[in-house]
């Protein structure tokens, strides 16, 4: 299948044929024309780090010679997570970074994310120059003389995890005191090492930490996409340990899913919903969410006289509309955090802390927080794409057949239905299309998703 290139990076299964798949060539010559555009002679910094995936330690040693061969002084953060791969670019004033991980998708992927100096991922303007160049060939490696270099950092697990107790809207005395008990869903990666790491350091005893799949090699023992279908033994796992709250995240720690004492599920979309509730009883002002998102969030920001923006999907463009918004939170409705005077990326660690630390100061279960929240129902689909498929001219038919609906375009096509919503676009990560509505009735959601998933056949 071909390789996925887009904002969130470079992306394909392992093996096969260069150009079709993540190869090895397709690491340098990518990897490449990324250092190419982003280190300078004032500054050759480049951080890395990776998930815990059985091609990991294979294509970071592919990343970091390469970057050596163009003169790139690499700082390698080992087995990581995304987050903290930002926090470190922003911490080491590095030109950049590369987190070698495909996110939420199966083993058999793998992908570059691309971040500039801000520890943010790169503009689309900057990826589509580096695109260029590496397609075209337009590459240049550095002179014996001017080789870079690569150091090994172990120490930003630490240094990530102690900037978050030391935020101010985390209260680790109020947890400690609470004495949780908490199961982790760590899916045979980095969250086996960080999410325990940042419990211990709120207060919480080991023997109250329970962590699932806590072998980090890669394996992963389920679909790792923190999705409530993926979670059964999360939830069955909660209520036999009788803990007071379940969490998962994803391969990367960058999507934060919560399960509640009764082993039923928070609902991924909520996670954002919880921790907005609580930055914005404690410092007013806007917040942002995808289109793809629910309305809750909305619903909440307005409660608390603040104002909701949509964006598009995309984290680039989740943080684009939160500095222009001056937002003090927003992510996504997949579980991502993100908290600006933080920094300005998806990170379920911090999530986990201002959680937590609304859970203790609320004095109520997780499921009774959940409870406060509007209930709205969300019907997530998906379509996948055979390169036949033109997807212009499907989006330009439903226009059409729905011209007298409230549209919008910003993203893909998104379809008003009175208080109902349908979003419709093309996936970055994945040769799918993605069919997302949203209803106060369950059944109603799943009716509007199947409705113009019959459309979108019928168009095919």
């Amino acid at each position: 299948m071909a390789l996925i290139k887009s904002i969130s990076g470079i992306r394909g299964t392992i093996g096969g044929i260069p150009g079709e798949n993540l190869t090895p060539m397709d690491v340098v010559m990518y990897t490449a024309a990324y250092g190419n555009q982003l280190i300078t002679n004032e500054n050759k910094k480049i951080v890395i780090g990776r998930d815990a995936r059985i091609s990991g330690p294979f294509i970071a040693e592919i990343v970091i010679q390469t970057l050596i061969s163009i003169g790139a002084e690499v700082i390698d953060l080992g087995l990581s997570t995304t987050p903290t791969v930002e926090f470190a670019v922003i911490t080491e004033k590095a030109a950049g970074g590369i987190i070698i991980t495909a996110s939420h998708n199966p083993r058999e992927w793998n992908a570059l994310k691309l971040l500039n100096d801000k520890g943010e991922f790169i503009s689309a303007e900057t990826g589509t120059k580096i695109l260029n160049d590496a397609e075209s060939g337009n590459l240049h490696f550095a002179s014996i003389e001017n080789i870079g270099s690569v150091v090994k950092d172990d120490s930003f697990m630490e240094k990530h995890l102690n900037a978050i107790i030391d935020y101010p809207l985390v209260n680790k005395e109020i947890v400690a005191q609470k004495k949780y008990k908490i199961v982790i869903d760590a899916i045979n990666s980095t969250g086996a090492l960080f999410v325990p790491a940042l419990l211990k350091k709120l207060g919480i005893d080991k023997d109250n930490i329970v962590v699932l799949n806590s072998e980090v090699n890669g394996k992963f023992a389920h679909n790792p996409e923190p999705l409530s279908q993926h979670l059964s033994q999360l939830a069955a796992e909660v209520i036999a340990q009788k803990a007071d709250i379940g969490i998962a995240v994803d391969p990367d720690v960058d999507r934060l899913v919560l399960v509640c004492e009764d082993g039923s599920m928070f609902g991924e979309e909520y996670t954002l919903v919880a921790v907005a509730d609580y930055v914005l009883s404690k410092k007013k002002g806007n917040t942002v969410s995808n289109l793809s998102s629910s309305k809750a969030l909305k619903d909440i920001t307005e409660k608390q006289n603040g104002t909701y923006y949509p964006a598009a999907v995309g984290e680039v463009n989740v943080v684009e509309k939160m500095k222009e918004v001056n937002a003090v939170i927003g992510g996504e409705g997949n579980g991502g955090i993100i908290v600006p005077d933080f920094h300005y990326g998806r990170d379920a660690l911090i999530g986990i802390a201002l959680i937590l630390t609304h859970l203790a100061t609320s004095g109520k279960s997780l499921k009774q927080i959940r409870s406060n929240y509007p209930d709205y129902f969300i019907s997530k689909n998906k379509i996948e794409l055979g390169n036949e498929i033109n997807l212009n001219d499907i989006f330009d038919k439903l226009k059409k057949k729905y011209k007298s609906n409230p549209l919008n375009t910003t993203d893909g096509l998104r379809i008003e239905f009175n208080n109902d919503w349908v979003h419709l676009r093309p996936s970055n990560t994945e040769p799918i299309i993605r069919i997302i509505a949203e209803s106060n009735f369950e059944t109603t959601a799943n009716n509007i998703a199947s409705k113009l998933i019959k459309d979108i056949q019928e168009f095919i």
